[in-house]
């Protein structure tokens, strides 16, 4: 039996001096063995993401963290304070992917940077460095070699909705990596997750979409040792598999 699809939009890199599609392994190792379903990377380089193709052939939207930062032209008239960190062909792909995949109530999971696409896609805006901000902490990676140290837990958040509920917890501890944060939530989304400072953490689309949900953690690290991220793949998988009814609560 075939299982369902699940589009990953690459980013773009340049690798041996070649401009190229990239997606960090671990999140398709999450999608094939956490959520059961076979990831297929999409390029974002000018012309090659249709969107109604990459529709017509998924079952579910993954969008990855990533070095790079959606620009602030999307939500705001700032400049960027990092130009380097921009990708303008990622963001040319996911920014109109996320709405007409949530028209269509096709089961998204956006993690770090996805996060914040998802968030801006919808009408929502960020704050570029959160870590420059007085009433925020610092949300940065430690600047370390060893991977396990980068991706280790690092600060509770509180969970609340539909979260609490699929994760049958009130508050989890979560690894964090990003500079970028919520400053304005979108409308259509619900907030269901919080650091201690107030930052929201995590955002579902409203009811009636099986999986749509957004975190600003990454639960693909190690999915098989973390049973609250394998749970959160789990669920992905099911929705992308249609065990979840579309009009039931994301």
């Amino acid at each position: 039996m075939s299982r369902p699809i699940v589009v990953i939009p690459c980013s773009t890199e340049t690798v041996g001096g070649l401009v190229s599609d990239v997606a960090v392994r671990k999140y398709a190792i999450a999608v094939a063995e956490g959520s059961e379903c076979q990831p297929l990377l999409l390029p974002v380089g000018k012309g090659l993401a249709d969107i109604g193709s990459v529709l017509d052939v998924a079952s579910g939207i993954l969008l990855t963290g990533a070095i790079s930062n959606v620009h602030p032209e999307h939500y705001s008239d700032e400049d960027p304070i990092l130009p380097d960190a921009i990708d303008r062909d990622r963001d040319a792909v996911t920014l109109p992917l996320i709405p007409a995949a949530i028209e269509r109530k096709l089961p998204i999971f956006a993690i770090c940077r996805g996060f914040q696409e998802l968030n801006v896609a919808l009408g929502g805006t960020l704050h570029q460095a959160v870590h420059a901000l007085d009433d925020y902490a610092d949300h940065r990676e430690p600047q370390v070699k060893d991977f396990d140290v980068m991706f280790a837990a690092r600060h509770p958040v509180k969970l609340t909705g539909e979260l609490r509920t699929w994760l049958g917890q009130e508050t989890i501890v979560v690894n964090s990596l990003h500079g970028q944060g919520v400053r304005t939530l979108a409308k259509p989304l619900v907030a269901e997750a919080f650091a201690e400072d107030g930052l929201i953490e995590a955002a579902r689309a409203p009811s009636g979409h099986p999986f749509s949900l957004g975190v600003q953690w990454h639960p693909e690290w190690q999915i098989h040792s973390n049973p609250q991220s394998l749970a959160l793949f789990r669920r992905f998988g099911d929705a992308a598999r249609g065990k979840i009814a579309k009009g039931q609560a994301a």
